[in-house]
């Protein structure tokens, strides 16, 4: 199955059907990386009163960090493609009761999103980061300017290689390609140039970080 799934664009239909599997114990098994989420998101720079988009929020872990960081006066939107994702997602709002937390139901290609957002996340969405077409939908409703974060896994340096075999094992059941697996983020740093990298997960994983649009003379790569 791994090596099917290398040179693969994103396969939103297989990943309707991925996570219909894995729904129901999602949140349990991304307790382990949810040191890295809050890294992630305190990247973003939130203030009260901000707009974030959360691309890929899953069951919507995300969504008591991102409220607590943007306030009553902000707003939080989510994308999510799994139904049955989502549906976890809108029952974490409804117990909650935020009133300003939105959830989509779509792929990102095509969500129909409310901008300008202040910023925006990517949480462990490898296949949304490998679609071109679904970033240049989802900045086209960024502010310039806007705190941009993302992570996620990644293949270990060359000189690790062997390894590489389990973190692609590992990966498989979340993921429709291995496409871009050495560097998750090369599309994104079309849209953040001053992307700046570093490793995470002992070299497994990823921390991006930047602002939508900035120019500067290049890609900023930490350890990755």
């Amino acid at each position: 199955m791994n090596s099917t799934l290398q040179h693969e664009d994103p396969d939103p239909l297989r990943a309707i059907e991925r996570y219909r599997a894995h729904a129901e114990g999602y949140d349990a098994s991304a307790a382990r990386t949810m040191r890295l989420r809050r890294r992630t998101i305190a990247a973003l720079k939130l203030r009260h009163g901000d707009a974030v988009l959360d691309v890929a929020c899953g069951t919507g872990l995300s969504f008591p960090l991102l409220v607590a960081a943007v306030g009553a006066e902000g707003r939080v939107t989510g994308v999510e493609l799994s139904p049955d994702m989502a549906r976890r997602a809108r029952d974490r709002i409804a117990r909650t009761g935020w009133a300003n937390v939105t959830l989509i139901e779509a792929a990102a290609e095509d969500a129909p999103l409310a901008g300008p957002f202040d910023a925006v996340l990517f949480n462990f969405a490898h296949d949304v980061l490998q679609s071109p077409a679904a970033l240049a939908h989802l900045f086209a409703f960024v502010a310039p300017g806007a705190h941009v974060a993302a992570s996620g896994s990644k293949l270990l340096p060359r000189w690790l290689a062997p390894a590489n075999v389990l973190v692609r094992r590992i990966n498989a059941p979340y993921l429709t390609t291995f496409a871009g697996l050495r560097r998750p983020w090369r599309y994104l740093a079309d849209q953040v140039p001053d992307l700046e990298v570093r490793a995470a997960l002992w070299g497994a994983g990823y921390v991006a970080h930047g602002r939508y649009g900035q120019q500067f003379n290049r890609l900023n790569m930490v350890n990755p």
